[in-house]
């Protein structure tokens, strides 16, 4: 599926289908691409929108949790949309967490994979190397159980990201600012229904978070997929759709 990315008032966005809205929210050196099986399947019944999340263009001052939760609020504002239901992966479900208790009239459902908020291992012990392909490549495949699914294109693309400095300035910003935001405390003010679903093998955000997160959510359910890490929606793209449909229909209002 070819997803045609628009613009309106500064924002860059996808937006496919008509229906309740699903705003995807991708994560650290995520882009939309990873979202486009999700895309193609829900765009049927719903109408999915994902916002380019500002990652390397933040004011140095803002390049946060904060500021990307300010772009979400401003976003979901510019479109006038009552009620959206987040999916959000790595830093991405972490943003839609802040979102969420800040905005709880706002959201419907919230889902959440490989969500940082709790822990978050994406950098190891160490931060983007500018011109280093083998360091990007090997960091691009510890995302995956599969390493073939970090193809040469997706890690062309995050080599491409890591040469600007700026850029990779604001990475490691933004990488820190997860690191230092916790949310243990305030998971348990979630009203919203949310589904967690997390790879079995996930070494950024490990099972055990997964578990505490399903602990701490008020009204939330936990689902595993075996031989997958952190991006189970780019690894088991139809046991993912399939695990996330039956949620959003078993909660319909």
């Amino acid at each position: 599926m070819d997803l045609e990315i628009k613009e309106r008032n500064g924002f860059k966005y996808i937006d496919e289908g008509e229906g309740e809205v699903l705003l995807l929210l991708h994560g650290l050196f995520g882009a939309l691409s990873n979202w486009e099986h999700v895309t193609e399947h829900f765009s049927k019944k719903y109408r999915v929108v994902i916002p380019m999340l500002p990652l390397y263009t933040l004011p140095l001052k803002d390049a946060g949790l904060k500021g990307l939760n300010k772009f979400v609020e401003k976003f979901v504002k510019e479109f006038g949309f009552e009620k959206v239901n987040i999916v959000g992966n790595s830093l991405g479900g972490h943003v839609g967490l802040i979102y969420t208790l800040k905005n709880q009239e706002k959201v419907n459902r919230l889902i959440l994979t490989g969500s940082s908020g709790l822990y978050e291992n994406t950098m190891g012990t160490s931060f983007p190397k500018r011109g280093d392909y083998q360091f990007v490549k090997e960091k691009t495949e510890y995302t995956f159980y599969d390493p073939k699914v970090a193809t040469k294109e997706l890690i062309d693309e995050v080599y491409e990201t890591t040469k600007d400095n700026g850029k990779c300035i604001r990475i490691v910003y933004l990488a820190r600012s997860a690191q230092k935001n916790n949310l243990r405390d305030d998971l348990k003010d979630i009203k919203v229904k949310t589904c967690l679903i997390w790879g079995s093998n996930d070494t950024i955000t490990p099972p055990e978070v997964a578990h505490e997160f399903n602990e701490k959510i008020p009204d939330t359910e936990l689902h595993f997929i075996d031989k997958c890490c952190h991006a189970p929606m780019m690894e088991h793209p139809k046991t993912f759709n399939t695990l996330l449909e039956d949620f959003l229909e078993r909660t319909k209002n």
